[in-house]
């Protein structure tokens, strides 16, 4: 039974070919690129459910990637790396990751993690309504899995989206920092409160609400409309 389909892009094969191993056993579809030009190719040719992406590419940097990707596509990505300090973790995720998990890896934990964010990401679809809510100048269309800015849709990464959802929808609410990676990141995630620092600064930039998504200094942050 299919699980969901993956994109590999990893140029130690041996790896990739793990990965690929591991997923198909457990019923997903996978494809696997060696470079990153090749990845960026194959997931505009078909569509993926998420993206499996090692940070050091022989062509383009994976955080160059990443980038790429979440421009084009709303797609969860998770980052394969060597890398293990918390400044390179957070590089990673600002660059638009859902997620970091650091090389060697166990087989398992990479599932797991790929469940997990997938999950969630159907159950923010499967949420969906077919009207629309207006908070300001912005628009929520969950029917498209969408958020609008003064008529122009925004280019959001999942966990952006998920988390401006939440703030939107609960106008006026303060959520503490250790609250929101409960809620958007989950219980199994390893990074720390930074990490909801940087989608907060980049949904401020993206959306228009610099004065809007207020920091509630000492405890987190709360959204105040116009």
């Amino acid at each position: 039974m299919e699980s969901g389909k993956i994109l590999v892009i990893e140029d130690e094969k041996p790896i990739a070919d793990i990965l690929k191993y591991g997923f198909e056993k457990e019923g997903f579809l996978v494809q696997c690129a060696y470079t990153g030009s090749d990845g960026f190719a194959m997931a505009g040719k078909e569509p993926q459910d998420i993206v499996l992406l090692d940070w050091m590419l022989p062509d383009i940097s994976g955080v160059d990637v990443c980038r790429m990707l979440t421009e084009q596509y709303k797609i969860p990505i998770i980052m394969l790396t060597a890398r293990g300090n918390m400044e390179d973790k957070l590089y990673g995720l600002e660059s638009g990751a859902d997620d970091y998990i650091t090389k060697p890896f166990d087989l398992r934990e990479v599932v797991a993690r790929v469940r997990t964010i997938l999950r969630r990401f159907e159950k923010t679809r499967g949420t969906a309504e077919d009207d629309r809510l207006v908070c300001g100048h912005l628009t929520i269309s969950e029917r498209e899995h969408s958020i609008y800015c003064r008529g122009k849709i925004l280019n959001l990464t999942p966990k952006e989206y998920d988390l401006l959802i939440c703030f939107l929808k609960h106008p006026r609410q303060v959520f503490t920092r250790t609250v929101l990676l409960d809620q958007i990141w989950g219980y199994d995630f390893v990074g720390d409160t930074r990490t909801v620092d940087i989608h907060v600064q980049r949904i401020r930039k993206k959306a228009g609400l610099e004065e809007s998504l207020v920091t509630v200094f000492g405890v987190g942050y709360k959204y105040v409309p116009e």
